[in-house]
């Protein structure tokens, strides 16, 4: 029987309250068996990606504690509970089968008249059969010119995400031969964003993707229109040119305006919905439906790991536990990804929202206040950029901010050049090791200027190289941690309903019906 409960009423998580001071980075990180601790402190993650938290402020004594809490808090069952199809969205009684698009966990799940796992199957066979046609130029445009640009049109989740594992995998597909058509992006509803995607592509050559699962977005279908247009104008079939990505039920679906309509449900997030249709058609027409199946594969493989019961055989849950002791028993406000990959140039952006959107909420799943903090703030730029604009806070700061370095022994490109007695991959990786210990142990030095207090905890995710099935595995450790760390703070991470006020006073103003204060503000603006 699973007990959905608050943080603060389970007995371990008092227990846990009384070790806030356990460990001092200075003395376990500096002292002799500092090398030990650094091959201890470490967990197998998929796809041969390794988790490092020898510099995270615990111990066996915290571990132990976080062990009690994750039985008592019974996250195997509820995880086990949300892949078999219970409605673990309580905001919107709906199940969660983000985890479905990419494996099956655990039992048939069965809803709309439909074996789910076999849809999402299907969906994924269908855009893998369009994007062959693609690009053998079986569909191609009016002239009979092969397609060369796929643009898709989202925001939130529908262009985060997708965006993020598509500059992820532009570089790797480069090189490895896999790259076959050019992918844009236009999310935001400023018209500088259209026009700048739009002036630099052919159009005539471009594919659009329209993703909205309910159709009905106003961004997304207002950046439409704005498409329509510019293909209009330059003489083009708009029919020929768009897909959606959609809902069975939306009015995009079977709409003459699209050449084709590929399909998600309402069991799937927007920001968890890079394994799904929503980043399965961009990334395939852009590297290839092999190329998207192995991420799918490295996504599935970090899944089966989430559903081990040993916290030290669980990455995904290992990460959630102490970053649950950083926040609620340390304090700490935020938490920075920092990862030393330019091909993860936007991931910490997608985390962002992952993150931000899924648990910043104040209310529990049955909608009653809460009296402990949840989700952190989450920011972060690749190294080593990073490292030439905020990490002066990070080190020397007020706030202690505790930071989650990713990193590859090779880079994507197999290109590189020695200066000065090293590669840049090997100057790159030298600063991300430098980094760890200097927030951990800080420097003495008599100038207040230049001293660093130290104690300022990380963690480190590496692996060999960013590839597809990788990226798969990184992606569904976020989510999974994610996840996790909803069911430790009792609330629904599958809703969003802080994202709907504003649009709906956006309309309000549109339609004139305001007074008093937001009729002022919108009298800045001429409206």
């Amino acid at each position: 029987m699973i007990s959905w409960e608050n943080l603060d009423t389970l007995s371990s998580y008092k227990k846990l309250l009384s070790l806030k001071n356990a460990v001092s980075l200075k003395s376990v990180l500096g002292g002799a068996d500092a090398a030990k601790r650094v091959k201890e402190y470490s967990v197998p993650m998929a796809e041969g990606l390794k988790y490092n938290y020898a510099a995270k402020q615990v111990d066996k004594k915290v571990l132990d504690v976080l062990a009690d809490l994750a039985k008592e808090a019974q996250l195997n069952e509820k995880f086990e509970a949300l892949y078999n199809g219970e409605v673990i969205n309580t905001g919107e009684k709906r199940m969660v089968l983000h985890q479905l698009t990419r494996g099956q966990l655990g039992k048939d799940v069965m809803a709309d008249g439909k074996n789910k796992r076999e849809f999402y199957i299907a969906e994924q066979k269908r855009i893998a059969d369009f994007a062959d046609k693609v690009h053998a130029g079986t569909i191609a445009n009016e002239k009979g010119e092969k397609f060369t640009t796929v643009c898709q049109i989202g925001i939130g989740g529908s262009d985060l995400g997708p965006r993020a594992m598509y500059l992820a995998l532009e570089n790797w597909a480069k090189a490895n031969g896999k790259f076959k058509m050019e992918a844009k992006f236009i999310s935001n509803v400023d018209p500088d964003d259209a026009t700048s995607v739009l002036k630099s592509i052919d159009v005539s050559k471009t594919i659009f993707i329209l993703v909205s699962k309910s159709g009905t977005t106003l961004e997304t279908l207002t950046n439409e229109s704005f498409v329509k247009d510019a293909l209009k104008k330059a003489g083009l079939d708009v029919s020929k040119h768009m897909i959606a990505v959609t809902s069975e039920t939306s009015p995009l679906a079977h709409n003459p305006d699209y050449m084709e309509a590929f399909y998600m449900d309402d069991f799937i997030g927007g920001r968890y919905s890079s394994t799904s249709g929503v980043g399965g058609a961009v990334l395939s027409l852009a590297f290839g439906p092999e190329v998207f199946a192995c991420f799918l594969e490295g996504a599935a493989a970090a899944d089966k790991t989430a559903t081990e019961k040993d916290i030290l055989k669980n990455p995904a849950m290992l990460d959630a536990l102490i970053g649950v002791y950083e926040r609620n028993v340390q304090e700490y406000p935020s938490t920075a990804i920092l990862p030393y990959s330019q091909g993860l140039s936007r991931f910490p952006a997608h985390l962002q929202q992952l993150d931000m959107e899924s648990n910043g909420k104040s209310v529990n799943r049955d909608g009653k206040p809460l009296d402990y903090v949840t989700g952190p703030v989450i920011f972060g730029e690749p190294g080593t950029n990073g490292q030439h604009s905020f990490y002066q806070l990070l080190h020397q700061g007020t706030n202690v901010i505790p930071l989650q370095f990713i990193a590859f022994k090779e880079n994507q490109t197999n290109n590189d050049v020695v200066i000065q007695d090293s590669t840049s991959q090997q100057k790159l990786c030298a600063n991300v090791t430098a980094q760890i210990i200097a927030f951990a142990c800080g420097k003495d030095d008599a100038n207040p200027n230049k001293f660093f207090a130290g104690e300022r905890p990380s963690s480190l995710i590496y692996g060999e190289r960013l590839t597809p099935k990788t990226l798969g595995a990184l992606l569904a450790h976020y989510e999974n941690k994610v996840m996790f760390q909803g069911f430790l703070w009792n609330v629904n991470s599958f809703d969003q309903e802080g994202v709907q006020l504003g649009k709906v006073l956006a309309k309000t103003v549109l339609a004139k019906k305001y007074d008093g204060a937001l009729k002022e503000f919108a009298g800045f603006f001429g409206l």
